[in-house]
């Protein structure tokens, strides 16, 4: 059995060739695009969208918070809800102030029901609002009742 030597020309081909793509792996990790703050947002509502459970929840209540209040460029506007997975009462907020094109938050009905988008394995992580969905409903129910009409011309069954 040989040793190993750092004059072999194999061994130093070898180390040249791990060095040689580990410097490439840091090079791509320093250099690429990194998502937001926005876009990592955006990425989360768009994923429970298209993977998420709906369940019933009920709009609490909207904040709009100002700019010096929050922090925030253009302040925060938070949409409060609540929801109840397998007894448990989860209450979120969500900031849709980057959808104000979507979301009108001061017309939203406080105490009305509305649909929540959930991830079934972290049931804490939810969204009422997407770009491309949205779970607030114009009246209490989620479709527009209408009562049947009757028929002066259809046969009765007498009642005894």
């Amino acid at each position: 059995m040989q040793g190993l030597s750092l004059r072999d020309p194999e061994l130093l081909g070898t180390l040249a060739a791990v060095g040689l793509g580990l410097a490439g792996i840091a090079l791509y990790m320093s250099r690429r695009k990194r998502l937001s703050a926005e876009e990592l947002e955006r990425e989360r509502r768009l994923d429970l969208v298209k993977t998420g459970r709906i369940i019933d929840g009920t709009v609490i209540d909207v904040s709009d918070i100002s700019e010096a209040e929050s922090g925030h460029a253009g302040g925060l506007q938070l949409i409060l809800y609540k929801y109840e997975i397998a007894g448990v009462v989860y209450e979120c907020s969500q900031d849709v102030s980057a959808m104000k094109n979507f979301v009108d938050i001061q017309s939203c009905r406080l105490g009305f029901p509305c649909s929540i988008r959930y991830d079934p394995h972290q049931p804490e992580n939810s969204i009422v609002v997407a770009e491309n969905w949205s779970g607030l409903r114009d009246s209490a129910t989620p479709f527009q009742l209408r009562r049947p009409t009757r028929n002066p011309n259809a046969a009765t069954v007498p009642r005894r």
